[in-house]
């Protein structure tokens, strides 16, 4: 198999995994009594993941190199937190397939745009009429989930 179709499965696999994110989340947030609890509680267990991942691939970080990073480096997280919030108390609104395919238009114009402009130390791949149209199918999908 082609290296690339595997990290493009991988990939593929990964985003399956906010699907599946958005109803635990979602089921979670009606125990807790909040989407924000709920987000605390998902962050809390991907963080202890995180570190047992991190002790057993004995990665150590560079400081040095932490401390040439930009500001915006920082805040990734802050993103995920939005992320799972608005999934969690989403999907009780609008159902998983909307908000999922919501969130992917969204993932998409933020993405072709950061590729076009070279945001955030992305190389620069500018808007063309293919990936315009790319853009506006998933933007038609969205419409189409919408009126199922």
């Amino acid at each position: 198999m082609n290296p690339s179709w595997i990290v493009m499965l991988l990939v593929m696999l990964a985003g399956g995994a906010t699907a599946l994110q958005a109803p635990t989340n979602a089921r979670l947030a009606s125990a807790v009594a909040s989407p924000v609890n709920a987000a605390f509680v998902s962050f809390l267990v991907g963080t202890a993941a995180l570190g047992l991942l991190a002790l057993t691939l004995q990665t150590r970080p560079d400081a040095a190199a932490m401390k040439a990073l930009p500001w915006w480096v920082w805040i990734g997280g802050l993103y995920g937190a939005i992320f799972v919030v608005t999934a969690a108390w989403s999907v009780p609104r609008l159902g998983v397939a909307m908000t999922v395919i919501l969130m992917v238009a969204g993932q998409i114009l933020i993405s072709v745009l950061l590729d076009h402009f070279g945001a955030l130390g992305v190389p620069k791949q500018p808007l063309n009429l293919t990936r315009l149209l790319g853009v506006l199918l998933v933007f038609g999908g969205v419409l189409l989930v919408r009126r199922g």
